[in-house]
């Protein structure tokens, strides 16, 4: 059998080795003040993104427990597709809000706009799209209706770093923009997260962030500070902001390649049902669909391509379970299969996969 290609797998090189090294030598590894590596992060991404603002954390979650915070939505709605990692829903009941499930769009698998405007009520205070698999949501149509709505546009972009809409970064858009930088990602760090923001009021944002993030300290002045209001342990660490750097340096050339493996899945698969393709995403995820899913899988495992499953919809687990109804969702839920687009793959590797995906579909 050949040997086992992996789901995901983060591209390094010595960069990484030696920036961990300095790091590890330093004897400074970790500050809630976010200084050194930290907050170099925070300036080369805002600057990558072209967002106002950033705040650097330690993981995609933080970061939408915090951008959720911005806000007061206790007891408040925010509408969300079910089709997602499972911290896109618990942000939000972390903050006391309600999360609402809008169904998806099929073909892109991001929310479908026009559900969105079905599940709008009075209590209605943020719409929270999710770049699937790193493909762009609407944004100007989801803009458009919290506008009309008096609504605040939130994102999820953890697949999404990279990810373009309309040639302008992701993360230079809605008003809160959550970043996930874990070792499956684009942009790979042991754990890190980061929360971009885009308001006329960015900067009081980036300092409520700035305190929530570190328990809630603010005026720190050496071994003196005070606590206003409650915060949270979030900061990120030295060794993640010093690989995160080296994996910023080179994010744009390795979305190239993911873009191209994209493009031969697209036009070589035969699978009807398929992730497009699409210039302006960044390909954190390549799905199929098929309908005899258990074996299809089986039969790629038993020829060493490793493959997974994003996701099962959020509204069907037991915390969550709720008789609302969407179609299209559930249909995906039971039919979606990733299959590997990392950066580590090589030709061989890729027209393997086809061949065998070709095969057993």
């Amino acid at each position: 059998m050949k040997n086992k290609i992996k789901l995901f797998d983060p591209t390094i090189d010595s960069k990484e080795e030696i920036a961990l090294t300095k790091t590890l030598y330093s004897h400074f590894w970790a500050s809630g003040a976010g200084t050194g590596k930290v907050l170099e992060f925070e300036k080369k991404f805002r600057n990558y993104i072209n967002c106002d603002s950033c705040i650097a954390v330690n993981n995609g979650t933080s970061a939408l427990h915090l951008a959720l915070s911005l806000c007061e939505i206790k007891n408040k709605e925010v509408i969300l597709p079910s089709l997602s990692f499972i911290s896109t829903a618990h942000a939000i009941i972390y903050n006391g809000g309600r999360p609402i499930f809008a169904d998806i769009d099929p073909n892109t698998l991001c929310l479908d706009h026009d559900q969105v405007i079905k599940k709008l009520t009075s209590k209605t205070r943020i719409i929270l799209p999710v770049h699937f698999g790193g493909m762009p949501a609407n944004l100007d149509i989801l803009k458009k209706i919290c506008l009309e709505n008096n609504s605040l546009l939130m994102e999820d972009a953890a697949h999404a770093v990279g990810s373009t809409y309309k040639n302008k970064k992701i993360g230079s858009h809605g008003t809160a923009v959550c970043f996930s930088f874990h070792p499956v990602k684009n942009l790979a760090m042991p754990t890190g997260g980061l929360v971009a923001l885009n308001d006329s009021k960015h900067k009081i944002y980036r300092q409520q962030l700035f305190a929530k993030r570190w328990c809630g300290i603010v005026n720190r002045k050496n071994s003196i500070y005070d606590v206003r209001d409650l915060g949270w342990n979030m900061y990120m660490n030295e060794f993640s902001a010093a690989i995160g750097l080296v994996q910023l340096s080179k994010l744009d050339k390795l979305n190239k390649i993911r873009k191209k493996t994209a493009k031969r899945y697209h036009d070589e698969i035969c699978i009807e049902k398929k992730m497009p393709y699409n210039p302006e995403c960044a390909y954190h995820l390549y799905w199929v669909r098929t309908r005899n899913r258990k074996e299809f899988m089986k039969k790629l495992h038993e020829n060493g391509i490793e493959t997974g499953i994003h996701y099962t919809p959020i509204h069907k687990m037991t915390y969550y379970k709720t008789k609302i109804n969407l179609p299209i969702t559930e249909d995906v839920g039971k039919e979606i299969v990733s299959i590997p687009i990392h950066t580590n793959l090589t030709n061989e590797d890729v027209d393997f996969i086809i061949k065998k995906i070709n095969q057993f579909s």
